[in-house]
């Protein structure tokens, strides 16, 4: 869900009239157009965004409150989608999840427009910040429910720091996606990278079980 798909507070009137995927569509393309073209964050107008769309200003009202918003979305709409979970293990969810984090890493490096969003987006911190609230805590509340489905089924032991747990399988990831930025995209983020980050980790945490004698 984006930002602008979230329910008005109780007692605050609907905005706008019903939502337009096309039009959203062309407003978030012309973002992108601009961001391609060079365009700092700091100079993207809602009156520049909506001339380079073609809509006018007060349908990009319509639907985001402002400029942040707005790059919220954008942002989005540029990552890879939220990734199909097997649901057959906490094993196999975990490396979707991470799966998505290594393709992003890829594609930031191998995209010059996506590399530019996500640096813009730093320098910003109302726009971090709401990516976080929208994004990246979404993911992590999901992170940590699997890990605490993977407890109850005995695949992960109890005496276990989940959170913790959550740093130790998504830390690694991030340190070459993110930290390294010299990072080689053919060895460093090769696919298998998630897999083996999973079973490492979770080789140590597995339940021991107690020998009988």
């Amino acid at each position: 869900m984006s930002l602008a798909d979230s329910p008005a507070p109780p007692g605050v009137p609907a905005r706008g009239r019903p939502r337009s995927e096309a039009v959203e569509r062309a407003v978030i393309e012309g973002v992108m157009k601009l961001l391609e073209e060079g365009v700092p964050l700091a100079e993207l107008s809602i009156e520049r965004i909506a001339r380079t769309a073609g809509v006018g200003k007060a349908t990009i009202y319509r639907r985001w409150n402002g400029k942040e918003e707005l790059f919220v979305d954008v942002v989005r709409a540029a990552e890879p989608p939220d990734p199909e979970l097997p649901g057959t293990s906490m094993r196999d969810d975990l490396v979707a999840l991470l799966e998505q984090l290594r393709q992003r890493g890829v594609m930031t490096r191998t995209s010059v427009l996506l590399h530019n969003v996500f640096a813009q987006m730093k320098s910003s911190p109302k726009v971090w910040a709401a990516y976080h609230a929208s994004v990246v805590r979404p993911r992590r509340r999901l992170q940590i429910e699997i890990l605490r489905r993977g407890q109850q089924n005995g695949e992960l032991r109890e005496d276990v720091d989940l959170e913790l747990v959550n740093d130790l399988i998504v830390g690694p990831m991030l340190l070459r996606t993110v930290m390294r930025p010299e990072a080689d995209v053919e060895t460093d983020l090769s696919e298998g990278l998630s897999e083996r980050i999973v079973d490492t980790v979770l080789e140590g945490l597995r339940p021991v079980k107690s020998s009988t004698t």
